[in-house]
Parts: structure tokens; C-alpha cells; sequence
């Protein structure tokens, strides 16, 4: 596989515009909206642990908890000692997955060529969009403007030729922010980006990465394709392209998907049945957001875990009938598997929900007789 993959030339297509959206603290954000005593102070979304035992996971924090060193899949009861005097919020995803809905109708004023990625955040194409807007920066603006003026939530957006560089852009100016990264300046962006930013980087390959001098995007710049797939596989042949700005990846709008599914993985391994049990909900209640935007259901529920030493399980259960798009009931599906397979004593690094055998919802289920025979600054 490494011969084909060093065949295929580098091409950097800059005709693309390409706008990565991505909603600032936006469940946080949303309940301070709603509840503006929420607003002066560290805010987690996340059942209070004082309540529960300890148990619980972090969803997400508002700013002033992040600046506390909270994070998202952290313990509720670690993100209490770090922010003593913040609020817990239980989570409200009735609520989140209306806002979302409201968000990406906007997003159809301006394109239809929209890959969504999870409740806040998405891909936007608007290389030729609705609002025939040249200036992809002064789309990301107006975009901006209608999000606030309709929901009252702010969002950041990233602007690029592709979708590696968008996705940058948008983190680096948060809140509000609009980046953009120009086809010439690809290059000198990436250069002092510390190399966990990169995609397909994680906390594994980075000790490695270290031991090769590799730090930043600068170092990694220096490494040849042949160095890098030596290492890292294929891993080294997209860091070798994203380096020089390159991701011919399309914005997938039309894609017929032969599964779609949510997957977590924790810094901290769980180890409490409470804990287990509130990640699947929240990955069940994501799974649902996005087999209803794929307007799809599906036969095939699949359980993923994998525990603390690497070891991964996965199970699938299959029915004659299309689940139904309920997160109470993919919770339970999926409860059922875990109870069956999962050894909480070896904690669980990560979560994976999926559904497979898809169809569109259009086909629902049939109970027969059984004799019934899609220059550079234009930017």
C-alpha cells in the first residue's frame, strides 16, 4: 500500500471556499443565553457530582471554567476541585438539537453543500453559493450576523481552500473569531503549529513524533514522504500533504453513507457504571442528531469499547425492523450490549455508537403476509 500511496503526485487545489463553522462553547453558551446568571461565573454543563456521588462526566464548560483547566470528558468530580465555586448544569440536548436545527437552516440560505460534523460545528462549500457572494470572508461575516441576530450565539469561522486548513482556522481566534488562510500562506501558518494541532495526531503517536524532532509543523516541513510513511504509514502520507496545504478531501454533502455513528475517547478512563452510562446517552442523543440530518435509520446497532490497555470489542445486534431515531431507545440498545461485553475494572478509554444497514427514513418498516409474492485573493 505505501508503493501506491508514494505514486500519487501532491496537487493543492486552490479553487475551493471553504468555511469551517464552529459554534463558541455552544451548549454552555446556550444555557447562558437562557439563564443569564449563568454568565458571571464558571459554568459546567455536567450533573452536579455533589448530588450524585461524584459520578458524572464534563460535556462542556464555559469560558471561565475552561480557564480553570476544565475540559469536556473530564470527571465532573475532578472539574469540582478545579472550579470549587462553578455551577453544574444537567444537560439539555431537547433543547441543543433545536438550536442545531435552526443553525443549519441558516446554513441552507447560503449553500447546500454542508457536511455536518456534530450539533455545533460543520463544513460549509460556498465556493458558488445562494447568495451569489463572491468574498468568502464577507459570507463567513453575514453568516455570523444571522446566527446572532436569530439565535443569539456567537460562532467562530474558519476560512480556507481546504478543509484541514478551515478546520484550523476556525480555533484560532475563538470566541468569535474569523481566520482566514490564504493559498500563499498555508505554509507560514502551519510552521509553528505544535504538531498534536495536526490531524490523525494523537497522544500516541506524539512521544514518537518527539523522538524524531518533530515538535511543530516547522520540523515536521523538513521530513520527506518517504521519511514519514516509514514511521507513520499512512499516516505520514497526509501529514506530508497537510504540511505543504494540501487536502483534496470534498466537502461530503451528497455522500451515501453506509453507516454513521459517535465515538468518544477519555483522557480518564471510566470506570463507574454511572459514568458509562452517561456517555452512552450523550453518544445515543449525537448518533440521533445525526441519523435525523442524514435522514436515515437503521437495522444494525454496533457497540465499540476500548479499555484502558488498548484492547477494543466490538458487537453488533440486529432486528427485521429500522430502529427507531430515539435516543432513549439506542441508549437502551446499546446499555444492553455493554452489560453484555464491557469489564468496567479494566476502564474504558473509549465509546463508540453506530448504525449500519441503513436505509432512508422514506422506507419504513412493512409487515407483509408472508404469500404476498448528490487569483488566491478571491478569498
Amino acid at each position: 500500500m505505501g508503493e501506491s500511496l508514494l505514486q500519487v503526485p501532491l496537487t493543492i487545489d486552490t479553487s475551493r471556499k471553504i468555511i469551517h463553522v464552529d459554534m463558541d462553547a455552544f451548549y454552555a453558551s446556550i444555557e447562558e443565553r437562557d439563564h443569564p446568571e449563568f454568565r458571571t461565573h464558571p459554568l459546567i454543563i455536567a450533573k452536579d457530582p455533589r448530588t450524585t456521588g461524584g459520578h458524572g462526566v464534563v460535556t462542556t464548560a464555559n469560558y471561565a471554567a475552561r480557564k480553570l483547566g476544565v475540559h469536556s470528558a473530564m470527571s465532573a468530580a475532578e472539574a469540582q476541585k478545579l472550579a470549587p465555586k462553578a455551577t453544574f448544569k444537567t444537560p439539555d440536548f431537547t433543547t441543543y438539537r433545536a438550536v442545531s436545527a435552526q443553525i443549519h437552516k441558516i446554513f441552507h440560505e447560503y449553500t447546500d453543500h454542508i457536511e455536518p460534523i456534530a450539533f455545533d460545528e460543520a463544513y460549509l462549500d460556498v465556493t458558488n453559493n445562494k447568495q451569489h457572494i463572491d468574498s468568502a470572508v464577507a459570507l463567513a461575516h453575514k453568516l455570523q450576523a444571522e446566527i446572532w441576530e436569530t439565535v443569539h450565539l456567537t460562532c467562530s469561522t474558519g476560512i480556507s481552500y481546504n478543509k484541514f486548513l478551515a478546520k484550523l482556522a476556525s480555533d484560532y481566534a475563538k470566541p468569535v473569531g474569523v481566520t482566514v488562510i490564504l493559498p500563499g500562506d498555508a505554509e507560514r501558518f502551519l510552521a509553528p503549529l505544535s504538531i498534536e494541532k495536526f490531524r490523525g495526531v494523537g497522544k500516541k503517536t506524539v512521544p514518537k513524533m518527539q523522538a524524531l524532532g518533530i515538535t511543530d509543523g516547522a520540523a515536521l516541513l523538513k521530513h520527506s514522504e518517504a521519511d514519514l510513511m516509514q514511521h507513520f504509514g499512512k499516516l505520514g502520507y497526509g501529514l506530508y500533504r497537510h504540511v505543504r496545504g494540501s487536502d483534496d478531501r470534498p466537502v461530503e454533502w451528497q455522500r451515501e453513507r453506509k453507516s454513521i455513528g459517535r465515538e468518544e475517547t477519555y483522557d480518564t478512563p471510566l470506570t463507574s457504571e454511572a459514568d458509562a452510562e452517561t456517555q452512552l446517552q450523550l453518544l445515543a442523543t449525537e448518533l440521533v442528531d445525526h441519523l435525523m440530518k442524514q435522514q436515515r435509520h437503521g437495522q444494525t446497532i454496533v457497540l465499540k469499547v476500548r479499555d484502558a490497555e488498548f484492547n477494543t470489542l466490538t458487537k453488533r445486534v440486529t432486528q427485521t425492523e429500522y430502529y427507531e431515531n430515539d435516543a432513549a431507545i439506542l441508549y437502551e440498545a446499546a446499555k444492553d450490549i455493554f452489560d453484555e461485553t464491557a469489564d468496567l475494572n479494566a476502564g474504558i478509554r473509549l465509546l463508540g455508537i453506530t448504525m449500519t444497514n441503513l436505509a432512508p427514513l422514506g422506507f419504513e418498516n412493512l409487515s407483509l403476509p408472508l404469500w404476498t409474492p448528490v487569483s488566491d485573493r478571491a478569498f
